[in-house]
């Protein structure tokens, strides 16, 4: 019987007695492997010791945790992540696409990370065995009024090295025959890959890799930070490192804030609504359909998504969520919403973009809505073509002033990291994250 939990694959068992996995994710595993789970949190009760924390098992965290088990072997590293598996809210919520960076500004974190971090993922998922495809997708412009901003796209694709070309109706119709559009840019490096399966074989390797740990139902309640390293305070017992990494997420600035950074943001959750095409409508999409994107807004607008599954997803709608982690649209955190509501930099965002926002709930509310903005994209599109599907939050980055945050940013301080935000393509760049953290932290690692 193999005691690989079900969210791992059962080749991560084969870390020997190095690498365990602890906390809800060991409950099916045999005596022994249960044995290694109550032996490690009696240790961390004991002020078990590491050299690297890194708190978050979504796709970044994880994916930092590869590189600095490759790149710094003899370090011992601890994941801890306060549910009972890995990808559970950003990472597990994702549409699955492989980003080529097209839209980002030129030398931005984004832009760079983007295209090292995708031809990575790549090479990773060929190399594991991972299912994943380069498609292609098209960014759609429909009126002549979104022509300027596709060009200014096509440009900025061109300085950041992108493949991609201008097209008129006839190629248009040639990739996405049900598409409408009077021009569009068509970027074949674009793909699609399930970043669950990626996470799990991220885990599996880092197990692999010696002496560390991933150990879930660990959420952080404190941080003491010291000259030389930090107290990690958990559900699980205590932990003493000598460098703490923080890749929480949803939870980012409050982690970081338990560690007396100061990040000069707050994270306001966004709810994405998505709905999901019936079988009987699969033939009206055939890879990825994107519209041309309000430049004042970091969000892509409502378009369609091939899943790697073979199912097709439509959205997001993005709406203020009423908690960080309120999937249900009627559920609510009222610690959350109360923080984002008081929170002077949100009240600024609403009232510099009401409009868009009243658009955004509108489109909530009425599935009518929500459909038409679809047939911007693909006329035939009809209500009784979709069904809803799960939602997901994103942890977007609001400065007091009421800006958007749509840059990666990492604060260090002593012995804390920070990834303070990672917002889209953090997963299609994650490898390539992963690897700009190890570097960071390598003065104080050697």
């Amino acid at each position: 019987m193999s005691c690989a939990p079900p969210h791992l694959p059962a080749t991560s068992t084969n870390v020997g007695t190095t690498g365990r996995i602890t906390g809800a994710a060991a409950s099916e595993c045999d005596s022994t492997a249960l044995l290694h789970s109550v032996g490690l949190e009696s240790k961390l009760r004991a002020m078990r010791k590491a050299d690297v924390a890194i708190i978050g098992a979504g796709v970044v965290g994880l994916a930092t945790a590869y590189q600095l088990t490759r790149r710094h072997p003899r370090l011992r590293v601890v994941v801890l992540e306060k549910e009972d598996g890995p990808a559970t809210h950003q990472t597990g919520h994702n549409s699955g696409v492989l980003h080529s960076g097209i839209y980002y500004r030129p030398g931005s974190l984004k832009a760079e990370n983007c295209r090292a971090g995708r031809q990575a993922m790549v090479e990773f998922c060929a190399a594991e065995g991972i299912p994943h495809e380069i498609c292609g997708k098209v960014i759609v412009a429909v009126s002549e009024s979104e022509q300027p901003s596709l060009q200014r796209i096509y440009e900025r694709g061109q300085k950041n090295g992108i493949r991609c070309e201008l097209v008129g109706p006839e190629r248009l119709r040639q990739l996405e025959p049900h598409a409408a559009g009077i021009q569009a840019i068509h970027v074949p490096d674009a793909g699609i890959v399930d970043y669950r399966k990626v996470c799990e074989r991220l885990a599996a390797r880092t197990l692999e890799a010696g002496d560390h740990d991933i150990v879930y139902s660990a959420g952080v309640e404190r941080i003491e930070t010291r000259d030389a390293g930090a107290i990690l305070h958990t559900r699980a017992g205590e932990l003493e490192v000598g460098q703490v990494v923080n890749c929480a997420g949803l939870q980012s600035d409050r982690v970081a804030r338990q560690a007396g950074q100061r990040p000069p943001l707050k994270i306001v959750p966004f709810r994405g609504e998505y709905y999901e095409l019936l079988p009987s409508a699969h033939r009206l999409v055939r890879n990825l359909i994107y519209p041309v994107p309000d430049p004042a807004y970091p969000f892509l607008g409502v378009h369609f998504t091939r899943m790697i599954d073979g199912s097709y997803e439509c959205g997001p709608n993005a709406v203020l969520s009423l908690g960080r982690e309120a999937y249900g649209k009627l559920e609510v955190d009222l610690r959350d919403l109360l923080e984002s509501l008081a929170y002077p930099g949100f009240l600024r965002l609403a009232a510099r973009h009401w409009r868009i926002g009243a658009g955004e709930i509108w489109r909530s509310l009425s599935k009518r809505a929500f459909v038409k903005a679809l047939q911007r994209l693909v006329p035939e599109i009809r209500a009784e073509d979709l069904k809803p599907a799960p939602a997901g939050i994103r942890a977007q980055a609001v400065a007091p002033d009421g800006a958007l945050i749509d840059d990666f940013m990492i604060v260090q301080h002593g012995s804390v990291l920070s990834v303070c935000n990672a917002p889209s393509p953090a997963a299609t760049a994650s490898l390539n994250v992963g690897r700009l953290i190890v570097e960071k932290l390598v003065s104080r690692l050697e």
